[in-house]
């Protein structure tokens, strides 16, 4: 039943949320494969209707899509406020190789987005990491980031603008709790803050050092602050020394997003998202929490008869996310025996009796992908055999009739089978027939 982390497919990092027209958009960073620094390039996008099920859109913006940035593709957020989408990211300026904001716009949650001011947003004397961005209800665009120090500005109505100087806000003990043993660091706030708002109350949720980070909480009457301090939310904990909160309201429910190190090959700087769900006491304080294996219970059903992309994934082994010009977003299997699964699917009472998938392989004869109910292990649906195709831009498509109708609702399992030593096939969508 485990859903943490929720992907599976790449290392992310960095949390953003965003809710619109009724689905979950999560923006992350990209941890590169075997990093032993915070080697990251670009942003990738994630969303769900159900939180059980997460479709991968891919990487969606780099930091070579600003002129003037020469790298690290940072914690980034994105928010959208009258039909268009600005993605507020940090990056390494080349004009003089410091930290800087930058934002992006698009028309879609999705892009493409593009950089609508060619220089930097903002840029003070240093930290300039870790934006968050929060559009209150009458309309105000606050504006936080920083580490070691919090810093503070309202963006103006074209959301690529801002009024006033940047403030500094003040690292107190009774803002953001006491920070032992650091006489230089009287506050435990460090890095990756994140606005929120419940009721009339604002929260703003950050990582506190020394390291390894925990994730703090403060709250107020105004999103400018002054700030309290409330308490720990989750304690340091899950093989990534780092964290960044991710917080959100979707579906009469509140989630609370993270990273830890928990894949395998996962550490410090090769991350993973997870979220479980957030609560709350009557007075608005939070409710401690640790590290849980996720949320298990899907909020509405998969429909088996629509074509579904085959990176919409519940949970995944020996499999990586991949993208090209050809098909998008699409998925490998790396060894004999990895499979997908995709929970909640509801077949009906009719049921269905065909399956179709577009896939392909490098490999000439012995490759096949089983559809199996349940279970990995479960009763087999249908068996494709996989033909060569050649590259990963060379696909072919397969409808096959299934060995016995299925109705109801069933998780489904991938499992991917064939003889070579790696990248099995490759599996770009699929959908079943009546």
């Amino acid at each position: 039943m485990a859903q943490n982390p929720i992907v599976q497919t790449a290392y992310t990092a960095d949390p953003a949320p965003m809710v619109y027209n009724n689905r979950l958009y999560l923006y992350t960073t990209h941890d590169e494969d075997e990093s032993t620094w915070f080697n990251m390039n670009n942003w990738r996008v994630y969303s769900t209707n159900d939180m059980v099920n997460w479709t991968d859109h891919g990487a969606i913006l780099s930091y070579t899509d600003f002129e003037w940035a020469k790298g690290d593709a940072w914690a980034a957020q994105c928010v959208e406020k009258n039909g268009k989408f600005y993605l507020y990211v940090p990056v390494i300026s080349k004009l003089n190789n410091r930290g800087a904001i930058g934002v992006a716009v698009a028309d879609s949650p999705l892009g493409p987005f593009h950089d609508p001011l060619g220089k930097p947003l903002v840029q003070s004397e240093w930290g300039d990491i870790d934006p968050t961005v929060f559009v209150d209800d009458d309309g105000q665009v606050h504006m936080y980031w920083g580490n070691p120090q919090l810093k503070y500005v309202k963006l103006n109505a074209d959301m690529i603008s801002y009024q006033g100087d940047i403030v500094e806000v003040p690292m107190t003990a009774a803002s953001f709790g006491r920070r032992e043993g650091d006489p230089k660091r009287p506050s435990n706030y460090e890095e990756g803050p994140w606005l929120y708002k419940r009721n009339s109350l604002y929260y703003l949720f950050w990582p506190g050092g020394p390291l390894p980070e925990f994730i703090g909480y403060s709250t107020s009457k105004k999103a400018e602050g002054p700030w309290k301090y409330g308490g720990v939310v989750m304690p340091a904990e899950g093989r990534a020394f780092t964290n960044h909160p991710g917080v959100i309201d979707f579906k009469g429910k509140s989630y609370f997003f993270y990273h830890n190190g928990a894949l395998p090959g996962g550490g410090g700087f090769t991350r993973s998202v997870a979220v479980q769900e957030l609560k709350f006491n009557p007075d608005g304080s939070i409710l401690p929490m640790k590290m849980t294996a996720g949320i298990a219970e899907a909020l509405t059903h998969v429909d088996p008869y629509s074509l579904i992309q085959a990176e919409t994934i519940s949970w995944s082994e020996h499999v990586k996310s991949f993208q090209n010009n050809k098909v998008g977003v699409f998925i490998k299997a790396l060894k004999n025996g990895a499979y997908t699964c995709i929970k909640n699917v509801d077949f009906g009472d009719k049921g269905a009796t065909t399956f179709f998938a577009r896939v392909g392989t490098t490999h000439n004869g012995g490759v096949s992908m089983e559809v199996r109910s349940n279970a990995v292990d479960g009763p087999i649906l249908t068996t494709i055999q996989v033909p060569i195709t050649g590259g990963d831009d060379r696909w072919t498509t397969i409808d096959t009739p299934l060995s016995d109708k299925v109705s109801g609702v069933h998780d489904l399992y991938f499992v991917f089978k064939g003889k070579a030593p790696s990248n099995i096939l490759f599996f770009d969508c699929w959908k079943f027939g009546k």
